[in-house]
């Protein structure tokens, strides 16, 4: 075996041991960058995950959508008008429109409006210039999966370690109706690179129809790829359920017979914080639910979104002062060890040192 392949090939056992351990509560729990270190550089950027990588990141995550040559690009959104400066560029102006999204009508610009080679002239924002600096609006592009691929490859080899990807797909059942398809140009491209077909990747949604699709295509013969199924607010639909006329919402997948259902093509799920652990009338972390016992139950892990420091994200209890963008890194951490206190066996943060910080003080 070459050695630069039996490299690769101990860095993925390395992960799948970690893994594994992780979900029998015997290893640390894992430090996933949420779109970066997106707390301090605009994210999805270069930058974003290069800092992720070097504050202990054990994952990061692309947020995916499509260009209109069908390229995978890292966006929260596709609607890119309020994380570029696309709005400012007069050459694109008669590209703004609208179009209904999951059920939900948005205003704006959108990348499958767009080439690659268009969408690699505009620079990027803040997402949430109120609470996070703009200093460096304007200086970073919008990446590729290619791109991001390359940096983990390149950070693992310089710092020895495992470097994990977690791509998202985003809105699956709307590229699927444009005839932008993701599921298969993200295996090809997951393919096409030597480090993602040994490192450990976890592919997650909010949707369940593509993840069950992908789990047929998978099979063995990628047991360095996952997947994690996303939950939110249980009153909200997936995207695949409305696009169906389906009336399953995610409060029908938390019970435990869709977790169970869940367990048949997926290895974890991925809950908004406050379906494990609400938030209470005086602002302290309440009881927790049954969520993670339940999911536990069913045989899956339970890696939770998003954890972020400034005030405006954190309990009331664990703020510092009242601007809401005001950072209280002590309480970040504490909220992180709350829920690590669960059992969880990864976690979405925005400032994956203090998620390291977390860890590493348990």
């Amino acid at each position: 075996m070459p050695l630069h392949r039996l490299f690769l090939f101990l860095l993925a056992m390395t992960a799948a041991l970690s893994a594994a351990l992780s979900a029998e509560g015997r290893a640390e729990p894992l430090v996933i960058a949420h779109r970066g270190a997106s707390a301090h550089l605009p994210e999805h950027t270069l930058a974003a995950y290069r800092r992720a990588i070097a504050d202990g990141a054990d994952y990061i995550e692309p947020d995916l959508v499509a260009t209109r040559d069908g390229v995978l690009v890292a966006r929260h959104e596709n609607e890119i008008g309020g994380t570029t400066d696309v709005a400012q560029r007069p050459e694109f102006a008669e590209r703004q429109r609208t179009q209904v999204i999951d059920g939900e009508t948005v205003e704006g610009w959108f990348t499958e409006d767009f080439t690659l080679a268009e969408l690699k002239t505009l620079r990027v924002r803040e997402r949430v210039p109120g609470l996070r600096g703009t200093a460096h609006d304007g200086r970073h592009e919008i990446a590729t999966l290619d791109e991001i691929i390359a940096l983990a490859s390149e950070q693992a080899a310089c710092t020895g370690r495992t470097v994990g990807l977690i791509p998202e797909i985003k809105h699956p059942s709307h590229f699927q109706q444009i005839g932008l398809p993701m599921e298969h140009r993200l295996l090809e491209v997951l393919a096409a690179h030597a480090y993602t077909r040994e490192a450990p990747v976890v592919i997650q949604s909010f949707e369940q129809a593509n993840l069950r699709a992908l789990r047929g295509r998978l099979g063995p013969s990628h047991p360095n790829i996952r997947l994690l199924q996303l939950l939110e607010v249980p009153g909200r639909q997936p995207g695949d359920a409305l696009a169906a006329g389906d009336p399953t919402r995610y409060a029908d997948l938390m019970t435990p017979a869709g977790l169970r259902d869940i367990a048949g093509y997926a290895e974890i799920i991925g809950p908004w914080t406050r379906l494990l652990m609400p938030v209470t009338d005086d602002g302290t972390l309440g009881t927790p639910t049954p969520l993670a016992a339940d999911a536990r139950a069913a045989g899956l892990e339970i890696w939770p979104y998003t954890f972020r420091p400034e005030n405006h994200f954190l309990p009331p209890a664990l703020r510092e002062g009242d601007d809401p963008g005001t950072r209280s890194d002590a309480g970040s951490v504490e909220e992180i060890r709350a829920y690590l206190a669960l059992g969880i066996g990864g976690f979405f943060t925005d400032d994956p040192a203090l998620g390291r910080r977390a860890v590493d003080a348990r």
